[in-house]
């Protein structure tokens, strides 16, 4: 007896597995300055802590729409067209991780070939070896100040590229894609007739420039597949609601996916979505002058301590070089941080070759532990 072939092409995270080493040494009293996560850092707004207790209080705990309760597709379809300049056909989901896996699954045939900037969110390899495909890195560093990605793109492609995944602001390097870029970007979808996955988990946290939505540029609505979370703009991580936006042509298979995977989000939490999304504007403006000070002042503390660090544009990561400070192994300059400054990280590799030397920190965390941290590092 043996388990079914396809779960070998899974793995288990490592940034799960260093966070549950750091939940035994704090259980254990040591001290840990925890820069490996990957969540806001301030509670759920109590507005929509409120949209839940009201669902509940009205009974609304029987199944939903698998599509979604009205009230929420309404919401989205209203955000969609007035911030992102996006129409289409919404389904939620449970998760953007979750919409991630059904976009792939709808997408991606045995032998295929994947197209995706790198370091990458660690998931998707999994998510794409699942359906069958292989991974076609595309280096962030080659698209760092260059307009057009035309070229960086087409020196990649292999004759089996049939997807391209973007993730921009980007997990975990902070990269942000200018409107140029993404033009480009369309044009060469449109040019090899690739469909497009965009993974957009992190379009409100935009320090600088601004988050441009590939489904509204010329030529992208029918071939873009886009994947949308609520867990990192509204401080809602573990009420795991997403949604996909996308085109007819993908829609039929995506409800079949998500019918056969969860039937449907839970009916309470769509309440609360829908009052995070109609009525949470104004948060999400709010939290952004908080995450650029942490940003700035663990830039300016890395880069005290002899790291290299280019400030991120967006999402809430750095990606810090440690090979000048700490040798050219991540896993071992994770180590050595560790164990000198109490400070938890996340080995660059764990994203992709592209990675090796590098050290993921998360800046959301209270302002205290950031100052703890930079003050540790002087230490090192």
């Amino acid at each position: 007896m043996r388990t079914a072939d396809r779960t070998d092409l899974l793995g288990f995270s490592d940034i799960v597995k260093i966070r549950n080493r750091v939940i035994d040494m704090t259980s254990r009293g040591e001290r840990v300055l925890r820069l490996e996560g990957g969540e806001p850092f301030m509670p759920t707004p109590s507005f929509i802590k409120d949209a839940m207790k009201d669902a509940l209080d009205a009974n609304q705990t029987r199944y939903a729409p698998s599509s979604g309760i009205p009230q929420l597709l309404d919401a989205i379809r209203e955000k969609l067209k007035s911030r992102n300049g996006i129409e289409g056909d919404v389904i939620v989901t449970s998760g953007g991780a979750h919409g991630l896996f059904c976009a792939f699954q709808a997408t991606v045939n045995p032998g295929d070939d994947v197209m995706l900037f790198a370091p990458y969110w660690t998931p998707i390899r999994d998510q794409v070896r699942y359906s069958g495909g292989e991974l076609v890195r595309v280096p962030w560093s080659e698209t760092r100040g260059v307009d057009d990605l035309s070229a960086v793109l087409r020196a990649h492609r292999t004759e089996k590229s049939r997807v391209l995944y973007v993730n921009t602001p980007s997990n975990p390097t902070g990269d942000v894609l200018t409107r140029a870029q993404l033009q480009s970007v369309a044009r060469f979808a449109v040019e090899h007739d690739l469909i497009v996955i965009s993974d957009e988990a992190y379009e409100s946290l935009v320090y600088d420039g601004e988050h441009v939505s590939l489904a509204s540029l010329e030529g992208m609505r029918e071939r873009t597949i886009s994947v949308f979370t609520l867990s990192k703009t509204y401080a809602m991580t573990g009420w795991r609601v997403g949604y996909l936006v996308a085109g007819p042509l993908w829609m039929d298979a995506l409800k079949k996916l998500v019918l056969n995977s969860i039937n449907g989000v839970s009916t309470p939490s769509q309440f609360a979505a829908a009052a995070a999304i109609s009525q949470g504007r104004a948060f999400t403006e709010s939290m952004i002058g908080d995450y650029r000070e942490r940003r700035d002042r663990l830039v300016n503390g890395l880069t005290e301590a002899g790291f290299k660090v280019v400030p991120p544009h967006g999402a809430f990561y750095l990606f810090a070089d440690a090979r000048e400070r700490l040798g050219p192994d991540s896993w071992k300059s994770m180590e050595t941080l560790l164990s000198r400054t109490s400070i938890a990280a996340v080995p660059g590799v764990v994203f992709g070759p592209e990675g090796e030397g590098f050290l993921r920190m998360s800046f959301s965390t209270s302002m205290d532990v950031i100052d703890q941290a930079v003050e540790a590092l002087h230490t090192l």
